[in-house]
């Protein structure tokens, strides 16, 4: 098929001419794009090999419970620390190096104690007192006091001082307190680091947040684990209710689609008017509660969102962004109304497709259930090498302990200084990137599968009799037969400035606490340059995968004709093809609108028929955000479907125009429907006129 397939085209991608063979899509075609293919198998081979060597390198138990600087696990049965739950730090103001934000761990000597201790003491004072029978309990295991002050110290086998501590997720923190406004620590103010020096509380506060930062991310999250416990099934018929309606608005839109068209756009005109509405009552209400005029920024970050809710501001805030909304939705509807007549048709043209694909509306589950499995792996992989993070070396100097057999081993540092260790970024790299190819991949397959369905139907001159039993399987056995280096091809496109946006963005961050004017507008300038070719990547792919789907052909060329094809019908494509997208977000925000108003009141307790079944909850924003998200998800699988169809269709109406005058010998593969009203008003038209009068 390949070569056959490069005479429908002119050069540079000049209208094609007649073809009285072509009926649509070719069933005997090629294997396009081979070295693709082949790279993607390799690539995916590596990437399993990553897969393996990352969790025989890691241990996601280290996440829950604490280790100390050796791996070691702190309270678990059948180990030598099984009497020993509490993690201790030598030394916490170390907690407050970057180190924390990027290994999860603090660069400091950590040992399993059986409690924290609970008086202040320094190592000179105890190693010569009686109280260093109670000091050596945070020292390494096995310490003698037989090495010198400096030597120990040195080595690391003890600490330079202990605080008095508090357990909290078997961690040992210290117990500061605040007395008439003064940060202390038992009955001091300041502390001896154990070298003579004294040191203000402030930086053991430093060190203890940085080193809480990540148990508050976890107790945060088993808050949120909990909202979930109790709400999930609430959730779950959120979801049913948001899939239902759906499913009821596509079938609307298969008999009545310039009705119901009209009614989305009053539906969301009317939502989003009651959305200002209440924001306005909220606003008003709390012009007389004390509190409620203290800025956003004032407040800062809260977990509990409920906070804000008690905020004019952000009533007024919501009140601004869904006026501005509403306004521009309805000068759009002013200038696009003609407009918005031919989408219908178009629409409409759709349905009458995917009525006769409807297996076509269930592909979407099959494209979430391969993005869960790359996005699963994905993650598994990034998480289990970070858990591998600490390293020691042996401390004694013989040939034994070089070997390592017996000799006893002491903290050094954390990421290891292996080969493994030192490929560790680039390995997450690698993942990164493979993440990128593959979701990539899956949604091209997804494309080319309901792109080549869909044109089964439109070159079909007799609808639906010359339409194969079953297009939606022939068009994914030919996609996965003849065009896996294609679609490989344009998804490492893609991924490839994916992960270059990634690296510019962790670039940015690392350059944030520069000053540098010149460098963070070059930056910037370098973020949009890539995000806009990213949005171009991913409309020229899209359109490619359509002409792949339809002739046969590779990637490139697909690529190119598309493009020119568009280019020869840019009107068509701003007038149509966008109009059509408007609406189909229009349908989505409407359906997640009201599925999230509904969530909002259930769980918020405003609904009085049933306001004793909503759960009690930690976060109730956790739920209503989960139904959202979870709405739109739904909502966006059974568009897409939509979108696919009309994209596609479009696309055959442009070959169909350049193809056919509409002649009994050359007649039009569009339905007389969609001709009446594409072509009213252009050249076409008045051929069309003319071959009828003849």
């Amino acid at each position: 098929m390949g070569k056959d397939s490069q005479h429908y085209y002119g050069k540079h991608g000049t209208p094609q001419k007649y073809d009285p063979t072509f009926k649509g899509p070719i069933y005997n075609r090629g294997c396009t794009d081979v070295i693709c293919c082949v790279l993607l198998f390799l690539a995916i081979v590596g990437y399993v090999a990553v897969g393996i060597v990352a969790w025989t390198h890691g241990d996601p138990r280290k996440v829950i419970y604490p280790t100390d600087s050796r791996g070691e696990f702190c309270g678990q049965k059948g180990t030598k620390n099984a009497n020993k739950p509490f993690l201790f730090y030598f030394n916490i103001v170390k907690c407050a190096s970057p180190l924390v934000l990027l290994e999860f761990q603090c660069p400091t000597p950590q040992i399993c104690v059986k409690q924290c201790p609970d008086r202040y003491l320094t190592f000179l004072k105890a190693r010569t007192s009686p109280d260093f029978d109670y000091y050596k309990q945070f020292c390494v295991p096995g310490f003698q006091n037989n090495k010198g002050l400096a030597e120990a110290l040195r080595d690391g086998d003890c600490p330079a001082v202990i605080t008095p501590s508090k357990p909290l997720a078997q961690r040992c923190f210290p117990a500061i307190h605040a007395n008439k406004g003064v940060l202390m620590v038992g009955n001091e103010t300041t502390y001896e680091d154990g070298n003579g020096t004294r040191k203000n509380i402030t930086e053991l506060v430093e060190g203890a947040k940085r080193a809480n930062m990540v148990l508050e991310a976890r107790q945060l999250a088993m808050q949120i684990f909990e909202d979930y416990t109790v709400s999930w099934y609430w959730i779950v018929i959120g979801l049913v209710i948001a899939m239902v309606l759906s499913l009821l608005f596509i079938i609307l839109l298969r008999f009545l689609a310039g009705i119901m068209v009209w009614v989305m756009i009053v539906m969301v005109i009317l939502v989003l008017g009651y959305g200002i509405f209440h924001c306005y009552m909220e606003y008003s209400r709390l012009r007389g509660e004390a509190g409620s005029d203290i800025s956003l920024v004032d407040l800062g970050f809260q977990t509990d969102l409920r906070v804000y809710l008690h905020l004019r501001q952000t009533w007024m805030a919501f009140m601004i962004i869904l006026s501005i909304l509403e306004v521009v939705i309805i000068l759009l509807l002013i200038f696009l109304r003609k407009r918005i007549l031919i989408a219908i048709a178009l629409i409409k043209e759709a349905s009458r497709a995917v009525g006769h694909v409807m297996c076509s509306m269930l592909y979407p589950l099959v494209t979430f259930f391969l993005l869960c499995l790359c996005i699963a792996y994905w993650a598994s992989t990034a998480v289990y090498p970070l858990l591998n993070c600490q390293s020691v070396i042996p401390t004694d100097k013989s040939n034994e302990s070089r070997q390592c057999p017996s000799g006893r081993c002491q903290f050094a540092f954390y990421g290891g200084e292996s080969a493994y260790h030192r490929a560790l970024l680039g390995l997450q790299i690698f993942n990164a990137f493979m993440f990128f190819w593959l979701a990539n991949f899956v949604l091209a397959l997804g494309q080319v599968t309901l792109a080549g369905a869909f044109a089964s139907y439109y070159w079909a001159l007799r609808k639906p009799d010359d339409m194969p039993a079953f297009p939606l399987f022939s068009a994914f056995g030919r996609a996965l037969r003849y065009h896996t280096g294609s679609l490989a091809f344009g998804s490492l496109i893609l991924a490839i400035v994916q992960i270059i946006r990634v690296m510019l963005e962790y670039l940015d961050q690392r350059l944030k606490a520069a000053q540098n004017k010149f460098a963070k507008f070059l930056m910037v300038c370098l973020k949009c340059c890539f995000w806009c070719l990213e949005k171009f990547i991913k409309f020229l792919n899209r359109n490619a995968y359509i002409m792949i789907a339809i002739y046969g052909t590779n990637f490139c060329t697909s690529a190119r004709n598309a493009f020119f094809l568009l280019m020869r019908n840019i009107i068509r494509v701003a007038v149509l093809d966008k109009v059509t997208d408007f609406l189909f977000l229009l349908g989505k925000l409407l359906i997640v609108g009201s599925v999230g108003i509904l969530a909002f009141f259930f769980f918020t307790h405003r609904i009085r028929i049933v306001q004793d079944t909503a759960p009690p909850l930690n976060y109730y924003w956790v739920p209503i955000l989960t139904v959202i998200i979870g709405s739109y998800m739904i909502a966006h699988g059974f568009f897409s479907v939509y979108g696919m169809c009309v994209d596609t269709l479009f696309l055959c109406f442009c070959e169909d125009l350049e193809r056919n005058d509409g002649s009994q010998e050359r007649p039009y593969f569009m339905s007389p429907e969609l001709r009446d009203i594409l072509l009213k008003g252009s050249p076409q038209e008045g051929k069309q006129e003319e071959v009828e009068e003849e």
